[in-house]
C-alpha cells in the first residue's frame, strides 16, 4: 500500500469489526455464570445472550439511515459510543435486565458497524487496493473473535465477578476506536452525493492519490447525475425476484449451519463432550485461533479459486464435521474428539461461508437497488442469528446433543444442493454483466466477453 494514510483510516475504521467480534464472542466465557449467579432458567439465559442480536437486527436494518443522512464518519463515530457504553453497563449491570439492555445496546452497534464500516472503507479505498483493504473489516471481526476467547481464558471463570471483568475489558478498543475515528476524513462520495461539497471531497481525494484526483472527481459527479435512484418499491416489484432469493439463502444457511451456537456456547458444548472448565475455556481459544488462520485463507484464494469452490468446500467440511460432531455425542466418545471435529467445522465455515457470504451478497445486486439487496441479506443473517443462539440452550436442554449437530448436518445437505443447482459464479464477472446475467434468473457460467469487461 503506497499511501500510509488510506491504510491508516482503514485500520481505524477496520477496527469497528474487531469491537463486532469481541462483543459477539465475549458472552460466551461469562453466559454460564451469569446463570448460576441469578438462577435463570435456560430459556432466560438464552434471551440473555441473544437480545444482542436483536439489537444488531435492528442496527443494521436501520444502520444505512444515519450513514446516508450524517455521513459515515459521524455515524461511526456514535457506533463506537454505543460499543463503549454497552461494555461498561454490561460489566457494572445489578441485575439481569440491566444486562439486557446494555447488550441490546452493543447489538445496535454491531448491526450499525457491519453496514457502515464495509461502505466507509470502499468508499475511501483505490480500485486496485479495495478487495483488501475492506476484507481487512473481515480479517477484524474474527481477530476480536480470538481475542475476546483468549481474554475470558485469561480471566478465567472462578472468581464471583470475573464475568464482569469479561465484559468490562470491552471498553479499551471501544475507547480507542472513539479516538481514531476522529482523525479520518469524511468520505468523499458521500460529501459529493449528500452535501453537494466539492471541495472537501477534492481535498479527501487529493490525500488518497493526486494523480487520479481529478478523474474521481468527475467519475463520482457522472454517476450522480445519472443515477435512477432505485426505490424500494422497485426493490420489492418482484423484477429483483432471483437475486433476492440468492441473498436470502445464502443468508439463512450461514446460521443454520450452527456457527452462531457453537460461537456463542463453545464452552458449554465442551462441558457436555465432558472436558472441565478452564479446559473448555482454552479450546474456545483454539477456535478462534482456527477461525482466524482459515479466514486468512479464504480471502487469498476467493479470487483464485471462486466464490462456488470455496462453497464447495466449505459445504462438504459441514457436513463431515457435524455428523462426526453429532455421532461423537452418539456413542459417548470422550477426551478431544468432539473439540477435533469443531475445529474442522471452525475451518470450513471459515474458507466457505465465512469468506464467501459479504462478498457474494454485495456483488448480486444491481448498483440502484444494492442498499436494499445488502440490508436484506444482512438482516436475513441476523434474524436467524438470534433465533439460534435464543433457542441453543433450551434446545440443549430437551434435545441430545447428537440430535441438535445432526440437524445442522442435515441442513448443510440442503446447503449443497444450493451450490450445486442455484449459486451463480461471480468471479471475474464486471457488476453489470453479472446484473444482467442475474436477472434472467441464470446460474451457468459467464461468457468469456463477461469476464472481459470486469472491472468492478
Amino acid at each position: 500500500m503506497k499511501n500510509a494514510k488510506v491504510l491508516y483510516w482503514s485500520f481505524t475504521v477496520a477496527l469497528g469489526g474487531f469491537l463486532f467480534g469481541f462483543d459477539t464472542a465475549v458472552i460466551s466465557g461469562a453466559e454460564q455464570s451469569i446463570q448460576k449467579i441469578w438462577g435463570l432458567s435456560n430459556a432466560m439465559i438464552g434471551q440473555t445472550v441473544a437480545v444482542a442480536l436483536y439489537g444488531t437486527v435492528i442496527g443494521a436494518l436501520f444502520g444505512g439511515l444515519p450513514a446516508e443522512r450524517f455521513g459515515r464518519k459521524k455515524s461511526l463515530f456514535w457506533i463506537g459510543l454505543l460499543y463503549l457504553v454497552s461494555a461498561a453497563g454490561s460489566a457494572l449491570a445489578p441485575d439481569v435486565y440491566s444486562l439486557m439492555f446494555f447488550r441490546f445496546i452493543g447489538g445496535l452497534g454491531v448491526g450499525a458497524s457491519s453496514v457502515v464500516a464495509p461502505m466507509y472503507i470502499s468508499e475511501i479505498a483505490p480500485a486496485s487496493q479495495r478487495g483488501r483493504l475492506v476484507a481487512m473489516f473481515q480479517f477484524n471481526i474474527v481477530l476480536g473473535i480470538m481475542i475476546a476467547y483468549c481474554s475470558n481464558w485469561l480471566i478465567g471463570g472462578e472468581a464471583a465477578n470475573s464475568w464482569r471483568i469479561m465484559l468490562g475489558v470491552e471498553t479499551i478498543p471501544a475507547a480507542a476506536f472513539v479516538l481514531m475515528v476522529l482523525g479520518v476524513p469524511r468520505s468523499p462520495r458521500w460529501l459529493i452525493v449528500r452535501r453537494g461539497a466539492e471541495a472537501e471531497a477534492h481535498g479527501v481525494l487529493q490525500q488518497i492519490d493526486p494523480a487520479t484526483a481529478e478523474e474521481q472527481m468527475r467519475s463520482i459527479q457522472q454517476s450522480h447525475n445519472a443515477s435512477s435512484g432505485g426505490s424500494f418499491r422497485e426493490f420489492v416489484s418482484g423484477r429483483y425476484r432471483f437475486p433476492i432469493l440468492l441473498a436470502f439463502l445464502f443468508a439463512l444457511f450461514n446460521q443454520v449451519s450452527g456457527i452462531n451456537a457453537v460461537i456463542y456456547y463453545a464452552p458449554r458444548i465442551f462441558g457436555a463432550a465432558g472436558m472441565a472448565e478452564s479446559a473448555s475455556l482454552l479450546a474456545s481459544v483454539g477456535i478462534g485461533t482456527i477461525n482466524l488462520i482459515f479466514t486468512l485463507i479464504g480471502m487469498a484464494l476467493i479470487d483464485h479459486f471462486g466464490r462456488r469452490k470455496l462453497m464447495y468446500i466449505g459445504s462438504f467440511g459441514y457436513i463431515i464435521s457435524l455428523s462426526a460432531v453429532a455421532y461423537a455425542f452418539y456413542a459417548g466418545l470422550s477426551g478431544y474428539v468432539v473439540p477435533f471435529w469443531l475445529f474442522v467445522f471452525i475451518a470450513s465455515h471459515a474458507i466457505g461461508q465465512g469468506a464467501v457470504i459479504w462478498v457474494f451478497i454485495s456483488e448480486i445486486f444491481p448498483n440502484d437497488v444494492r442498499s436494499y439487496g445488502n440490508a436484506l441479506g444482512s438482516s436475513t443473517h441476523w434474524v436467524f442469528a438470534a433465533l439460534i443462539a435464543g433457542t441453543f440452550p433450551l434446545l440443549n436442554a430437551m434435545m441430545a446433543p447428537y440430535l441438535i449437530f445432526g440437524l445442522f448436518a442435515v441442513l448443510m445437505v440442503f446447503q449443497l444442493l444450493f451450490v450445486v443447482f442455484l449459486m451463480p459464479e461471480t468471479k471475474g464477472v464486471s457488476l453489470e454483466g453479472l446484473q444482467q446475467q442475474l436477472m434472467e434468473g441464470r446460474t451457468a457460467s459467464v461468457s468469456a466477453t463477461d469476464k472481459k469487461t470486469a472491472g468492478l
